[in-house]
């Protein structure tokens, strides 16, 4: 790695999905005041809301939106105004 590309800061972060617990680790320069025990480390901890185990898209609870319905209803609406 070439020396002095990143910020002093760089470091092992824990990161805590607060909506179901989920908890990993990575490198981050993100600011916290908070810590956290991880495998048997001390680590800063920094919370966050969603992450990719609670996202819907990733966990496959994503909802699919029915366009075609969409531009029937739009048809039915307002016509075919290509007359």
């Amino acid at each position: 790695m070439k020396k002095d590309i990143h910020p002093e800061n760089y470091r092992p972060v824990v990161f805590k999905d607060m909506s179901n617990g989920d908890v990993f680790l990575s490198k981050s320069t993100c600011n916290s005041r908070e810590t956290i025990e991880f495998e048997g480390e001390t680590y800063p901890l920094v919370k966050l809301e969603i992450s990719n185990t609670s996202h819907p898209f990733y966990t496959g609870k994503a909802t699919l939106v029915d366009t075609a319905g969409r531009v029937d209803k739009f048809r039915n609406r307002y016509g075919n105004r290509n007359k």
